[in-house]
């Protein structure tokens, strides 16, 4: 119960961490490194092995920091 408790607190901070980054380069950057810590985190706490999930959430979070670059 504690590690669920845990894990739901930290989803807004990691979310605070997405809009790091000015350029499409910087926010795919920190937001595959912020998809990596949560990757990281959930496979930790699941228990599952922990190369998969980090992959994941690298990915992932890349692929959103890149998507979500404003046009200046």
């Amino acid at each position: 119960m504690r590690s669920r408790v845990l894990s739901l607190c930290a989803v807004p901070l990691l979310l605070s961490l997405a809009a790091c980054g000015d350029t499409w380069g910087e926010r795919a950057v920190t937001g595959g490194g912020i998809g990596a810590g949560a990757g990281l985190a959930i496979g930790a706490v699941a228990g599952w092995p922990l190369l998969a999930p980090v992959l994941v959430g690298t990915a992932v979070g890349a692929g959103i920091g890149a998507a979500t670059t404003t046009k200046h």
